[in-house]
């Protein structure tokens, strides 16, 4: 075990959490914690054997080590089609938040609070479908299955960022759907552009602060087996399972942490939702129940799969994860690629007023061809 004065470890925190002025510790050189800096002195006195993180990874693991992957593409012949129907669903979810991004920031009828958060789901879902499919398809295309132990923790670091921004932005996206339905009187007040900065920065912040905290406690256990990831990408619960070291207090942290990013989010969600329905319930007009009542449901049917999949994944304990479950969750994991592709056709390209910027930006771009044309 290597034993680093406190002084040191804390010296090295500051440099890449300048902000946060916390330490990691290890216990026994296995299970790693975050308090704050002040808690450090006092459990330096009272154990006497605490070990910085960073011995703990030099110790146990080496970065020049690669990972394996044993996910969807572990046999060649049977991944053809999978990896056409992947292939698609990238295109397809880069194409349609492409576009919804170019329609809000362009047309002048979308510069709306509900478009402009749309438009951030828009780019937090490029950017998450974009961490693990490239890998992916290209390691299909290359024949290899390995990742490095740098590449892992950054892949890691990035989702973890992504998918908390993406859990905390829908459950406050739902908030503006409430104030829209239930307040429309105050939707201004309630829904001004400060309030739609602060949901964006506040995503933001809880996601990078998910990223920030467990991938470097969960990055630094000892991975002394097989270093083949069940899965297809670096995701914390098929990294774990690669741990020879007690992961008890960390599963706990992760369970609290899941409370608050998972829990929370999809009860608003669910709350503003059943509000909602109620207040259409008391509609007069049939034809608009009808669609109010199809839209909500489309919404919390995708809502509910993005949320339920992830749950799945981080809070049920692992004594219930069998191997046969295992497999199936490899159907429920494909959160991970759907989401972004059904988020802007399912919020977005079926509303008459995004169809409506479509056929206007069609229009500007057929009108200077005509020109041009007659010109000639």
């Amino acid at each position: 075990m290597i034993s680093v004065p406190v002084y040191q470890e804390y010296y090295f925190l500051n440099v890449f959490f300048p902000v946060l002025k916390v330490c990691y510790l290890t216990i026994n050189s296995n299970v790693v914690i975050l308090l704050p800096w002040e808690c450090c002195h006092l459990i330096w006195k009272i154990l006497p054997d605490i070990s910085t993180i960073v011995g703990s990874m030099e110790e146990h693991n080496t970065s020049s080590m690669d990972f394996t992957f044993m996910g969807l593409f572990d046999r060649k012949e049977t991944s053809g089609l999978p990896f056409a129907i992947i292939s698609t669903i990238f295109v397809t979810a880069l194409m349609a938040n492409g576009v919804m991004i170019f329609l809000i920031q362009t047309d002048l009828r979308l510069h709306t609070p509900m478009y402009f958060l749309l438009s951030h789901l828009s780019l937090i879902d490029m950017m998450y479908i974009s961490t693990i499919v490239p890998k992916m398809l290209i390691d299909y295309l290359l024949d290899q299955r390995t990742i490095s132990f740098v590449g892992c923790t950054a892949q890691h670091f990035l989702y973890l960022t992504l998918v908390g921004a993406e859990f905390f932005l829908l459950g406050l996206m739902a908030y503006d759907r409430y104030v829209t339905i239930c307040s429309p009187v105050r939707y201004p007040v309630l829904m001004s552009r400060r309030v739609c900065w602060m949901i964006i920065v506040g995503s933001w912040f809880g996601g990078s602060l998910d990223g920030f905290l467990l991938t470097p406690i969960t990055m630094s256990f000892p991975f002394c087996n097989s270093w083949e990831i069940n899965h297809f990408f670096c995701e914390a619960p098929a990294v774990l399972k690669l741990a020879c070291a007690d992961t008890a207090l960390y599963d706990t942290v992760m369970y609290v942490c899941c409370v608050l990013m998972l829990l929370i989010p999809f009860s608003v969600v669910l709350a503003s939702y059943a509000r909602i329905l109620t207040t259409v319930h008391r509609m007069s007009s049939v034809e608009g129940r009808k669609k109010a009542f199809a839209t909500c449901s489309s919404h919390v049917t995708v809502v509910s799969l993005f949320y339920g999949a992830a749950m799945y994944t981080y809070m049920l304990p692992h004594s219930y994860h069998t191997p046969a479950q295992d497999k199936v969750l490899f159907l429920s994991v494909f959160y991970t690629i759907l989401t972004p592709m059904l988020n802007p056709l399912t919020y977005s390209l079926r509303n008459k007023d995004v169809t409506g910027a479509v056929k206007r930006a069609l229009g500007r771009f057929k009108g200077p061809q005509r020109v041009s044309r007659g010109v000639f």
